[in-house]
């Protein structure tokens, strides 16, 4: 019975990713995603002699992933000056503070009060700003960053113009799909450094990958250790992007690169199982 038991275990924890601590899952996985995030954005900042810095930043989005990447933009040396959740958004001048982000998540994710929101920022850093309106107005607030983090459709055209007439210089996807394609194009042609989901938000599937490769060898490695390779992956990553753009005289379209970086990456794998 006991050796039925551990087989199944086995074969589960090596197909099954974001699992508790205590039966196969990783550290670090849960903020996978915004680190990630962060890391792929600092690594363009990196090669243009530049860094977070000094830097003003906002985020769409007070969840999981919008949570991390706030932390980790603020360990890096930004300021985070806004975030929104369903209801409305909350504008920090002194920073916003993610200890009452967790704590609002915490008391939203727990179910037991309905009436749970970013309203109770204010409770927490009463010098706050709450506004009761669409989340997409923190757009206009003034940044160097913006971070779309929560869910898709959340910048539209008429936002990323406001980003624009701001000096907003880089927007990085957290979330899957929320810059609509006319945003995106108008982002580009105005000189912003546009990186799409489907490369900058790829912490938490490589992530789940590292998870994977610790069952696998029936290890299990540190915070540290794994948010130090999450960080080389996600370096890797954007470098893939910039190489494959610039190949294809589409240098600083993080899009086209993302596109042709991973159809590449495919095509070889085909192509040298004799697929093609």
């Amino acid at each position: 019975m006991f050796g039925q038991y551990k087989r199944l275990r086995n074969e589960w924890t090596g197909t099954m990713t974001g699992k508790g601590l205590s039966f196969g899952g990783s550290l670090a996985r849960t903020e996978a995603t915004g680190y990630g995030l962060v890391y792929f954005v600092d690594e363009y900042l990196k090669c243009h002699d530049d860094s977070f810095e000094s830097k003003t930043v906002v985020v769409h989005g007070s969840g999981n992933v919008a949570i991390y990447a706030i932390q980790k933009a603020e360990q890096l040396g930004a300021k985070v000056v806004a975030c929104t959740d369903t209801k409305g958004w909350v504008y920090d001048a002194e920073g916003i503070s993610v200890e009452a982000l967790e704590a609002i998540y915490s008391a939203k994710r727990s179910g037991h009060d309905k009436g749970v929101s970013l309203a109770m920022y204010t409770d927490y850093r009463p010098n706050a700003e709450y506004h009761a309106e669409d989340g997409r107005n923190v757009w206009g607030v003034k940044c160097d960053i913006a971070l779309p983090c929560a869910r898709e459709n959340t910048l539209l055209l008429e936002d990323a113009e406001k980003l624009v007439a701001n000096g907003c210089k880089i927007v990085g996807e957290g979330a899957n799909m929320p810059t609509t394609l006319e945003a995106t194009a108008y982002l580009q042609e105005n000189g912003v450094a546009f990186f799409p989901g489907k490369a900058a938000n790829a912490g938490g599937v490589a992530t789940s990958g590292l998870e994977m490769s610790q069952n696998a060898e029936h290890l299990s490695w540190t915070f540290e250790e794994v948010d130090a390779k999450l960080q080389g992956i996600m370096k890797s990553i954007y470098h893939a992007c910039d190489d494959a753009a610039k190949e294809y005289d589409m240098a600083e379209n993080y899009v086209a690169g993302a596109n042709i970086a991973g159809f590449k990456k495919v095509a070889d794998a085909m192509i040298a199982q004799g697929i093609c």
